[in-house]
């Protein structure tokens, strides 16, 4: 706190009573003044005393310290709602890009405002389907009870998973056997992102072999680490047929944020920069621009208008 005064701090602090028995003395000069009859001398330099003043100062920050502390968590609870909130990644299943323990941060902001997940990204959902069912809950100390609940650390009675976005409404996802794995009929280039000596598929018959259609409002996940992720491919016998809804994503996972040795962003890999857009009919706007043009042209092509008379272009193309 500014302007905090401690005890001892200036000079002859403890000799309070000097001025006072100087005053009460006679100006003759044997009272240790100057001799003349002027002012006595004072050996405390006229300073403030170091009393219950300063004290009550310096207790103040006690009492301010409960407000502050609450002020924080305050800001820290709504960071975790409606900014950032931090995950820890528990299982392989996200290998080589995420590895157990690592701490991601992942951005809730975006969702608020209407944005949904895109091919490629890296995203964070409550579980769909009890698809988690059977795996150990771990039992959080009081202390991680309350880092949990503010947002500095995961809570434990979130049901959460971390998958790859493959598929958004309306895409086609197919993969047979060792693959590759092909988004409306074209193929992914997996090797910067998929886990060193897996096959983009996996050769089992119920995760190495599927064709699915991504229905609206829904996406299709899959794991990093495709020989070791139970992922969309392994629960499509669930009421949402493998697939995750939209309202179920927290956010996307943008950066690697613990360990320090760690720190890494997320971005899309580049190979879902190509136009994997399903195929769409032509557009009848440019069909109805195109059609008149056509039309001109030809008729140019067999006459030519001059002076009021149509004349009949002979041999050349008119126009």
């Amino acid at each position: 706190m500014k302007d905090t005064a401690y005890p001892g701090s200036d000079p002859g602090d403890g000799e309070q009573g000097g001025p006072a028995e100087a005053a009460n003395e006679p100006r003759n000069g044997s009272g240790g003044g100057s001799g003349d009859g002027g002012p006595p001398t004072a050996e405390s330099g006229g300073s403030r005393p170091a009393g219950p003043k300063n004290q009550k100062k310096q207790r103040s920050f006690w009492k301010e310290l409960p407000l502050l502390v609450g002020i924080a968590l305050v800001l820290a609870l709504l960071i975790k709602t409606f900014l950032v909130q931090a995950f820890s990644i528990p299982s392989a299943s996200m290998e080589n890009t995420l590895q157990i323990g690592d701490r991601v941060l992942v951005d809730k902001l975006t969702p608020w405002f209407g944005s949904e997940p895109e091919r490629g990204e890296v995203v964070v959902f409550h579980d769909p389907a009890n698809w988690l069912a059977g795996e150990p809950t771990p039992t959080p100390n009081p202390v991680q009870r309350v880092l949990g609940w503010i947002g500095l650390m995961p809570s434990a009675n979130e049901k959460d998973l971390i998958k790859r976005v493959i598929g958004v409404a309306g895409d086609t996802i197919e993969c047979n056997g060792t693959g590759p794995m092909k988004v409306n009929g074209k193929p992914l280039d997996e090797t910067s992102y998929v886990y060193a000596g897996n096959t983009p598929c996996s050769v089992d018959e119920e995760g190495g072999k599927f064709k699915v259609t991504v229905p609206e409002g829904k996406i299709w996940v899959m794991g990093d680490h495709r020989q070791n992720s139970l992922d969309s491919r392994y629960h499509r016998s669930d009421k949402n047929g493998g697939f995750v809804p939209v309202g179920n994503v927290v956010g996307r996972a943008i950066v690697i944020a613990w360990p320090p040795t760690r720190w890494d962003t997320l971005p899309v890999p580049d190979d879902f920069d190509q136009n994997l857009s399903a195929a769409a009919a032509p557009d009848a706007l440019a069909l109805v621009g195109v059609a008149p043009l056509v039309l001109w042209r030809r008729r140019r092509r067999s006459e030519r208008v001059t002076g009021g008379k149509t004349r009949v272009s002979g041999g050349g193309t008119a126009g």
